[in-house]
């Protein structure tokens, strides 16, 4: 049985998001992920944001903050000793492939194989569209983020390559050098059932988003059959969905403090992406809220359901110092007592 790994979201890109604005300042990822290797946690991970999004202009004065996630990992990565460094998650469409393959195979020899990388297509389609224009009409963000991943996967095992798909044209192209890590850990983000095959296909991980044990189960069977239709074992792949966090010594401290947070207003905004077609009454059984014996046993029920990775979790704060005391009572009430 696979060991259980936690990791926490850093503040990449979550002001006026996740977090308040302002909330951290572009070093204060570094502190955060020192802090998190101190208390035992295994990974950090940092997600990708370009442009800020309509509805948090609204409800800001002032604009975010959003740092460049792959130069803040290999900062992280130079300050501390073994954690390691992961996107929750790079958007995909943000970028052209070859420029992809380039940064995450240059990071991991930087990290000496400690990067994790997931992908998706984004939660606002409206960052795409401001990057692009009229073209973002003309684009199927899903079908770029499959051919991204052929290509990504063909520059890092082939010697040289030439590819025409829908979106991409490359011809005789070079590169290296090739990642240390061999399968390259990429890992599909998103709720989708699409993102079950896709999983399957190309990737070492799933990332979803605040799901039900039982909804990564019935996503779990899925991926299963998937993986005997591409030839692959579903026990080598790590089910990894992140999840908000917000723990007190009683439930009622814990349901206050969430409640208190920008993450609950967060939860409203995605409403009309990643938790569309979600009850928004379940809140509490997709994430981890409540005394440290709750979530435990709320712990237990996710890996039941297939669970090996707790990454990204987002603890429901609103100042770094809260977001480290949390992390350190999270590690010794919940991550010592599990892991011993």
């Amino acid at each position: 049985m696979k060991k259980i790994q936690f990791g926490i979201g850093i503040p990449t890109g979550t002001e006026g998001l996740m977090y308040p604005i302002p909330f951290a300042k572009a070093r204060d990822n570094i502190r955060l992920s020192q802090a998190a290797e101190r208390f035992g946690f295994d990974s950090v991970w940092g997600n990708d944001h370009i442009s800020t999004q309509h509805y948090v202009r609204q409800e800001f004065k002032r604009p975010p903050n959003y740092y460049a996630p792959l130069i803040t990992l290999a900062a992280i990565a130079e300050n501390t000793r073994q954690i390691k460094v992961a996107t929750a998650l790079l958007v995909v469409p943000f970028r052209h492939p070859v420029l992809i393959a380039k940064e995450l195979a240059t990071l991991d020899h930087l990290t000496n194989g400690r990067l994790l990388v997931g992908v998706g297509i984004g939660a606002y389609r409206e960052e795409f569209e401001a990057m692009t224009g009229e073209k973002s009409k003309s684009v199927n963000r899903g079908n770029y983020l499959d051919e991204t991943l052929t290509v990504l996967l063909k520059i890092f095992e082939e010697d040289v390559v030439t590819f025409k798909g829908e979106y991409f044209d490359i011809r005789e192209l070079q590169s290296y050098p090739k990642p240390i890590q061999k399968p390259f850990p990429f890992y599909i983000g998103g709720n989708a059932s699409q993102g079950w095959e896709r999983t399957a296909k190309f990737a070492t991980g799933w990332l979803p988003a605040a799901l039900t044990p039982e909804e990564i189960k019935k996503a779990c069977d899925s991926i299963r059959a998937h993986c005997e239709k591409y030839g692959r074992n579903f026990n080598d792949l790590d089910i990894a969905p992140q999840m908000s966090v917000s723990i007190g010594r009683t439930q009622e401290e814990a349901a206050e403090k969430f409640k208190r947070s920008q993450l609950y207003n967060h939860f409203e905004s995605l409403k009309k992406s990643t938790f569309k077609n979600q009850d928004p009454g379940m809140i509490a059984q997709r994430n981890l809220i409540g005394n440290p014996e709750q979530i435990l046993a709320k712990i237990d029920e996710f890996t039941k359901a297939g669970v090996t990775t707790f990454s990204a979790l987002l603890f429901a704060v609103n100042t770094i110092e809260e977001k480290i005391e949390s992390m350190q009572f999270f590690a010794e009430e919940v991550i010592k007592r599990l892991k011993g």
